[in-house]
């Protein structure tokens, strides 16, 4: 009934609201009235579901769930098979990994929904009233709304075998249906409802053809029958590699949705295979069961004439209407108003005022509308019935039996959200900000109890303690420190000169030795680079015609060495044996030499050299087949010769070039050479004579098809001034200028592109300006920091005053240097401390620019924010760079609107600083103040064409051989995608590439018009020209791409399918066992193919060091299947004697000892008996090279020893160094630091091929490749890292050419990842109460105030989530008002802003907001002093005690949660306890009182930004938008009578109130995310609570994992990994965070407290130091 659900705005006067608030509380009063007359009544079954779901969603803490046990004895013999499904699952779900599950999916990726899983989540949802069908409809299109708004492609599927679990609930089986028909036909979103199960065959052509990234499906049923099909749907998923994600614990926020991900793998596979028959069969039984079933129940509904039976009936009544109606397609209806087809409460309240207030005399108005179409419903069911005697329709005549049964119902009373008035504030923050919006909020006045009543604390001095006056220190001073300056310590002296020495050693691997001393210069003249360009001398004088001369000198002298270097390198000799190695030869020399006339010279001989090679091998054509890449040498020459040398070249030089085209086959080119024409009869006897020796294709063809990677790109040959070492690019050059210009820009260019470069000339001309001015560059991860470190360390040098060097290193484990030096590297939170710290405005005042690296992180999950507070905040120019943004213009304008914002901030300074100090009578002008130029321009800088091509790769195994085979871009795309997007802007085909398109084109369509114009030969770029180059190559490429586009837009879809089809390489099936088996075996391929070296990309930390293991045990067992017999234990001899020898040998070296002749004699043949057994065993421990990756060649014993010595401390050196000797390494986050730069210096240098890696490696670390492999499909494999990884292939200046090779990857993922585009930045919610906290210390302390307010305001100001939206703004500010005042109502800030009490350890521990909040609560509540009691006559603790804090502080700040259904499995633990166990009581008390009252102030803050709610949208359901705001019973007094609303609900959506919600459910942060108005903005998440107990979507308790408490009590990092299910190297980091927190929060506290032997200082101090040992014994 469309009445029923129409929802009305309660501000009305006649209060027509239909919500199930007012509508409950008449059920309620109607309770009240009648028990107290006549006892107890009970309606309750009136909702058949409502028991159901309510029974099935109890949840019980840490309880396991009952054993299968089913009515139907066939089910019950498969009870084991059940049992073993959920046990394998239950397995896997706390290895699940919780990530973000919508990354960059864009317009490609698309996942599937489970229909009935989405129905369970919205029908168990805790604010749902059951009946309430209306709210329910809301709850579901909320969800899929969210998913739609931040790029989400779904695909929802009911199966129709699933609809049988339902009958025995006809009110859950017909809102099923209303659900169904709703989605279908009143949204847009994609429904399959044709499938009958997942194990028919057009469910498995669906899967394979549209290859779902993943499936969201629950992992728990209404019924143990439904939890059974769930997890047989779940097990055959995984089998099919389709990865789950599960509803259980799903949370979304601004931007994100993050949810458990369980990878599909090969025991889910092997499972289901050896199960298959019997899961076939318990699955026939199981549907079978439910079919039978569902007859029964039908069958029983009818005859019965009790109420339940009759709203069953009812209901089932209304399925079978809705079932006709989706098979019937001559009807038209109108399914608008399905989601509010029946309204039970509203029945309630009608039956209510029938049966009780009409007979009590209370006679309204039904009203006109509602009359006539009750009469027309009488009439027709009248007919229907077949009765003409029923009689008039009115007066509505009712039963002598009540349709309402009678029950005792408890009423409970609605807590209100207290009308709070705001405590006044004075802060010229507050007012600047906030101002406009003051005077609308209720003030209290000055002499209210809640003003008065204020904690009063001392005011928090951020430097010194506010009674004893010791010093405190800041975030920075607790980094731990390694300072080079000014350092006296011997120790110290000595550990910073190895350190010294390892940063020039490691540097040197990144760049070489290009170190460069910098001497500060005056100011230069601006645009003195142009001007210098520009300038003509028209006399030199002699000092210039002088040095210009020793130059001509040196440079002939410097020709004749290196022609005598060419002469004595016998090149061609070399090619004809070895025509490979030749050419690399040929090449080192031409990269290395200077001379022109040389080069020239080299490349003829080359070009000589190779076409006699060309020759012979056409004359041994039928012997031997022709290598192709002869030929492409020769013409590689030519290109280099005609296009580099051509003034240095002479006429015979031609003639042979000629004469080369011309046995090529390529006779249109040789004549544009030939000065005379040959007759034409003349030519074709040539020809005839020399044609064995042609190519067999034309000039063009073959340039692109064989010589794409060589052909020679558009760059500039004139030098910069500003660079020595290369050439730059004009876009580089424009960097340069950028920076000369002081101006900032957005970096925007291909990964190995030389971005970087215009960074360290920026570093460059601020240490040549002045000894006190600061670069800083920002990277995302400590091992960027250091390899930032390593390379400025190497390439600057300079002479700084005492105390100064030229860089440091700040991390929020390590600093050095860090405020003493003129270049810093950082991480962003590290920057945030300086900047937000007030003791530390001095020094950034010093800072000239900020570099930030991958700034594309402003996108990130964690710490993103971060990246913003500090874009905002710098003063200064800065460089932001990336390779990886699809909004770079909206990114510009947001910078450069805070950039005006600091111009404003800037003119309003300097004006009132001309006004505050005009010069008196006889006052000096200062003189000779050194001024900077300041620009306020944010440039943007695109450069979109990457050096070398990469071309793609598909692998599989056949035969036990692996196929690698060619992908085509344009395989990864569809008709459909190019018509509506177009071809993707980074999608680029490498020449033959495009060679391949036109012939599919060809091959396709016989007779297309435009073949002859887009033949190779007769293309405009290319028709005659000797020297195609990249340039020319990308026009033909674009017009080969336009031309498809148009066969798709005038009607040739169909060829334009079957040229994308022809593309498509198709592989064979390869099982993912067979795949990881052989992977060696792939290594070894890809060496074959000389294709290493080679990065393989994993996202599993355990495979990524099981997988490099894997290839090091293969080589191994090649090795010793080459042996001799009985190698090994010759070995082992041969190891003991040489022990004994050399024990024997130090024994005789003992000092003191008389040395006489004969005792001499000794030592120099045990010496020599020694060296040779080093010989022997040498000989049989050498690695033979075919066993071995490693590049001898590369680098030599010295360095090699070096480089492992390094590691030598560490606990995996020994695997380190083993799989180093091999050519192996494996690089990932959890790996420390020194075993990281093992493999990163060895693979750089060309030492170590094969190296493993998980996506740290590819943010911004420096370790070019020739080949990158994805071995691993995950979440994490999306666009943005897949652009980022394969980024590293094809080395500029070594690899002409990059592979990709997707290893174990599904096809539809390859397509998937190569045409997303990668995501667009978005901003992050910018605030939290600590945020606030730290902004109003550094307002509030800073010397300079103006300076620091204006850092304030402009982080308030701009934030990127409120570009260019107001509302936003007026959000944000209110958050920053409400955080403010929880702040003063706790005693952290005074009503003038001023920092106070426990300010200082708040904001210490601002990582961790909330937990730093509730930490200080507990702390002023004494509960730390009653728990940390010592023993007696001790001032140590027990370790009950230090168990019991650790379980505190574990709640707090070791918060990693555990899926909800973890709990029912049968895993056995063995040194863990896994499950951590509650709060003790009197601190979750105090837990309590602490959300109370973040509730209770963010409660109003919600209630007070609802006004900015669209009310219009908050009144259409989200998706559908369909209307529910009608007033089309206005006239009707019953109508009014029922629907009269008195609660306010101002915040909360009005198809929550529905279900009886109302304003004061926002007190509760699990709901507020439910019941709130959609339109706001806000989520849970932004509300600082702390929950004592999370729940997910079923109401199942989600543990927290132990691991903090864990490690304490037993020490092993293993024990992690076995029962926590953490990996070890993750373990570690996660566990070095919770120590660091303990020792963050012990130094505050003896800081802070004035008693040192305080209990709760000492026990502290206690659990740092036990907790920090036990740590560093792992």
């Amino acid at each position: 009934m469309a009445s029923g659900g129409t929802v009305k705005d309660g501000s009305d006067d006649d209060g027509g609201d239909l919500t199930a608030q007012n509508l409950e509380k008449k059920s309620v009063s109607f309770e009240d009235k009648v028990e107290n007359k006549s006892g107890c009544i009970d309606f309750s079954n009136v909702f058949c579901w409502e028991k159901e779901i309510q029974q099935v969603s109890r949840v019980s803490d840490y309880s396991r769930q009952d054993n299968y046990d089913f009515r139907n004895p066939e089910l019950n013999k498969h009870i084991g098979l059940l049992e073993k499904i959920s046990d394998l699952i239950l397995n896997d779900i706390p290895k699940a990994e919780y990530v973000s599950l919508l990354n960059d999916y864009v317009e490609s990726e698309f996942f599937l929904i489970d229909g009935d899983s989405l129905f369970i989540t919205c029908i168990s949802e805790q604010t749902l009233l059951p009946g309430q069908n209306l709210h329910f409809f809301y709850l579901v299109e909320r969800f899929l709304l969210d998913l739609s708004n931040k790029g989400a492609k779904y695909v929802i599927v009911f199966f129709k075998d699933a609809e049988h679990a339902y009958f025995r609930h006809p009110t859950l089986l017909s809102l099923r249906t209303a659900l169904i028909l709703h989605l279908q036909h009143n949204t847009d979103a994609v429904i399959h409802t044709e499938f009958s199960n997942f194990l028919e065959e057009k469910w498995q052509s669906f899967l394979q053809e549209s290859y779902p990234y993943f499936i969201i499906i629950s992992d728990d049923g209404l019924t143990k029958l439904q939890t059974s099909f769930l997890n047989l749907f779940i097990i055959h998923a995984l089998s099919k590699r389709i990865n789950i994600v599960l509803t259980s614990g799903q949370e979304s926020d601004f931007i994100r949705v993050y949810g458990y991900h369980i990878h599909g793998m090969y025991k889910h596979k092997g499972f289901f295979s050896q199960h298959r028959k019997e899961i076939q069969c318990v699955f026939q039984t199981l549907v079978k069961d439910l079919q039978e079933s569902s007859t029964a129940t039908l069958l029983s509904l009818s005859g019965h004439s009790s109420v339940k039976d009759m709203e069953k009936e009812h209901k089932g009544c209304e399925f079978f209407l809705l079932k006709h109606l989706t098979t019937e397609k001559l009807w038209k209806v109108d399914f608008t108003h399905l989601p509010d087809l029946s309204d039970d409460l509203l029945w309630k309240n009608v039956a209510y005022y029938y049966e009780v207030e009409n007979e009590q005399g209370l006679n309204l108005d039904m009203g006109e509308k509602i009359k006539r179409e009750y009469e027309y419903l009488w009439s027709i069911i009248s007919k229907l019935s077949g009765k003409d005697d029923d009689g008039k329709s009115l007066p509505l005549r009712r039963t002598s039996i009540s349709f309402l049964e009678k029950r005792a119902s408890p009423t409970e009373e609605s807590k209100n959200i207290p009308n709070l008035g705001l405590i006044p504030m004075t802060s010229m923050v507050v007012d600047e900000f906030a101002g406009d919006i003051l005077s609308s909020l209720p003030f209290l006045k000055s002499d209210d109890s809640a003003v008065t009543s204020l904690i009063k604390q001392k005011e928090f001095d951020e430097i010194r303690h506010w009674h004893s006056g010791k010093l405190l220190s800041d975030d920075y001073d607790r980094t731990k420190s390694s300072s080079q300056a000014m350092c006296k310590d011997p120790r110290a002296l000595r550990s910073n000169q190895k350190l010294q020495s390892f940063l020039r050693f490691y540097g040197s691997s990144l760049e070489g030795n290009i170190s460069k001393t910098i001497v500060t210069q005056l100011d230069t003249p601006k645009k003195a680079y142009s001007d210098m360009k520009n300038s003509k001398k028209i006399h030199k004088t002699k000092a210039e015609i002088i040095i210009e001369e020793n130059q001509k000198r040196m440079k002939a002298e410097e020709e004749r060495k290196e022609q005598k270097q060419w002469d004595a390198l016998s090149i061609e000799k070399l090619i004809q044996e070895n025509f490979n190695l030749g050419i690399r030869k040929l090449e080192d020399f031409l990269k290395k030499c200077q001379s022109n006339s040389v080069k020239c010279t080299a490349e003829m001989a080359g070009l000589n050299t190779c076409f006699e090679v060309w020759i012979e091998q056409c004359k041994d054509q039928g012997k031997r087949l022709k290598d192709i890449n002869a030929a492409v040498e020769v013409m590689r020459r030519i290109h280099s010769l005609l296009e580099k040398y051509k003034d240095l070249m002479e006429k015979t030089d031609y003639q042979k070039i000629v004469r080369c085209l011309r046995y090529f086959g390529f006779d249109n080119l040789a004549c544009t050479l030939e000065s005379s024409q040959i007759p034409e009869d003349d030519r074709k006897e040539m020809k005839a004579k020399i044609s064995k020796y042609a190519v067999g294709m034309g000039a063009a063809r073959f340039q692109l098809q064989y010589m794409g990677h060589c052909l020679l790109r558009e760059e500039r040959t004139d030098r910069d001034p500003r660079i020595q070492h290369f050439i730059p690019d004009t876009w580089q050059r424009d960097l340069l200028d950028i920076v000369d210009n002081n101006e900032s820009a957005v970096i925007v260019a291909p990964t190995s592109s030389g971005k970087t470069y215009a960074s360290y000339y920026c570093m460059e001309k601020i240490l040549k300006e002045s000894n006190e001015g600061v670069v800083v560059y920002v990277a995302p991860t400590k091992a960027l920091v250091n390899q930032v470190w390593a390379t400025v360390y190497n390439r600057f040098n300079k002479t700084l005053p005492d105390g100064m060097v030229v860089c440091g290193v700040f991390t929020r484990d390590f600093r050095h240097d860090a405020l003493n030096c003129q270049v810093l590297v950082t991480v962003p939170q590290c920057l945030e401390i300086l900047l937000l710290s007030p003791r530390r405005q001095q020094w950034v005042k010093r800072i000239r620019y900020v570099i930030f690296d991958e700034v594309h992180c402003l996108g990130g999950e964690i710490g993103a924010e971060v990246w913003e507070h500090l874009l905002v905040m710098i003063r200064c120019p800065f460089l932001a760079l990336s390779a990886t943004i699809s909004n770079p213009k909206h990114l510009t304008e947001w910078l450069q609107s805070v950039k005006r914002y600091w111009q404003h901030v800037e003119s309003v300074r300097e004006e009132s600083l001309r006004s505050s100090t005009t010069p008196k009578k006889g006052t000096k002008k200062q003189k000779n103040i050194k001024t900077v130029n300041k620009s306020y321009k944010v440039k943007l800088v695109l450069y979109g064409e990457r050096y070398n091509d990469l071309e793609k790769y598909v692998c599989s195994l056949e035969d036990n051989d692996f196929k690698i085979h060619h992908y085509h871009p344009c395989a990864a795309l569809t008709v459909d995608h190019i018509d509506k997007y177009g071809f993707p802007s980074d999608l680029a085909f490498s020449p033959r590439e495009s060679i391949l398109l036109y012939d599919s084109m060809v091959q396709v369509w016989e007779n297309w018009p435009r073949a002859d114009e887009l033949d190779p030969e007769k293309f405009t770029h290319f028709k005659n020209k000797i020297v195609i180059t990249k340039a020319d190559a990308r026009k033909y490429e674009e017009e080969l791409k336009e031309e498809l586009k148009n066969w798709i837009v005038h009607d040739n879809r169909m060829k334009a399918n079957r040229v994308l089809k022809l593309l498509k390489p198709q592989p064979p099936y390869c099982s993912e066992k067979d795949m990881k088996d052989n992977f060696p075996c792939f290594v070894e391929k890809l060496r074959q193919m000389d294709k290493l070296p080679a990065l393989f990309f994993l996202f599993d930390i355990k495979k990524v060091e099981k997988w490099a293991e894997n290839i090091k045990n293969c080589l191994e067992k090649k090795q010793k299947s080459k042996q001799i017999p009985k190698t090994e234990k010759q070995i082992h001899l041969l190891t003991n004697r040489l022990k004994k020898k050399e024990k024997s040998m130090q024994k005789n070296q003992t000092v003191g000892m008389k040395i006489t002749s004969s005792k001499t004699d000794k030592m120099i043949l045990e010496e020599a008996e020694h060296g040779n057994l080093m010989e022997k065993l040498g000989k049989l421990t050498e690695i033979p090279p075919d066993c071995t990756y490693a590049n001898s060649q590369a680098v030599d014993t010295e360095i090699l020893q070096k480089v492992m010595d390094r590691v030598k401390f560490m606990k995996t050196n020994t695997t380190l160094k083993t799989l180093a000797l091999r050519g192996i390494g494996y690089h990932h986050a959890s790996v420390e630091q020194r075993g990281r730069q093992l493999v990163e210096m060895l693979f750089r240098m060309g030492f170590i091929q094969v190296v493993t890696a998980t996506g740290t490696l590819a943010l911004g670390i420096n370790m070019p490749c020739k080949s990158v492999v994805f071995t691993q499909n995950s979440v994490y494999l999306d666009a943005l890292n897949y652009r980022q990884m394969s980024g590293r292939a094809g080395r500029r200046g070594q690899d002409l050419l990059g592979n990709v090779f997707f290893y174990d990857i599904p096809l539809p993922k390859v397509d998937k990842l190569i045409k997303s585009n990668v995501p667009q930045l978005r901003g992050q919610f910018p605030l939290n109460i600590s945020l606030a906290l730290r902004l109003m210390l550094l307002a509030a302390k800073a010397d300079d105030k103006e300076d620091a307010k204006a850092k304030v305001l402009s982080l308030l100001k701009h934030s990127l989530l409120s570009f260019n939206q107001p509302r936003v703004v007026e959000i944000l500010k209110l958050y920053f008002l409400f955080s403010l005042q929880f702040l003063v109502k706790e005693g952290y800030l005074d009503q003038e802003g001023n920092t106070i009490g426990f300010a200082g350890l708040v904001t210490h521990l601002h990582y961790h907001e909330p937990s730093n909040l509730v930490l200080v609560s507990f702390l002023v509540k004494g509960l730390f002093h009653k728990l940390c009691q010592p023993r007696k006559d001790s001032k140590t603790f027990s370790k009950e005690v230090m168990e019991q804090l650790v379980l505190v502080l574990a709640n707090l700040f070791g918060r990693r949660y555990i899926p909800a259904s973890v709990i029912k499995s049968k895993q056995n633990f063995y040194q863990s306890k896994v499950f951590l166990e509650d709060l003790p009581e009197d601190f979750a008390v105090a837990l309590h009182e602490f959300n109370n009252k973040i509730e209770e102030n963010f409660g109003h803050f919600l209630l007070i930004i609802s006004k900015m709610a669209d009310m219009k949208q908050e009144y259409q359901l989200p998706l559908s938008r369909i209307d529910f705001s009608s007033e089309e019973c206005n006239d009707s007094k019953l109508v009014s009578h029922l629907m009269s609303c008195n609660e306010g609900r101002t915040a909360v959506s009005p198809f929550a109130c529905l279900s009886g919600n109302v304003d004061s459910d926002l007190l509760h942060a699990e709901t507020v995310n439910s019941v709130i108005l959609r339109t706001v903005g806000i989520t849970a998440g932004n509300i600082p609570v702390l929950c004592a107990k999370k729940f997910d979507n079923r109401r199942r308790r989600m543990p927290l994992n132990a691991y903090a408490l864990d490690f304490y009590k037993h020490g092993s990092l293993t024990a992690m990994a076995q029962d926590n299910g953490i990996h070890e190297g993750e373990a570690y980091l996660l566990l070095k965070d919770f120590s660091l927190t303990i020792k963050a929060i012990s130094v505050s506290l003896s800081e802070l407290c004035d008693d040192e032997e305080d209990n709760v200082v000492q026990a502290f101090s206690q659990l740092s130091d036990s907790y920090w040992e036990k740590l560093q014994k792992v």
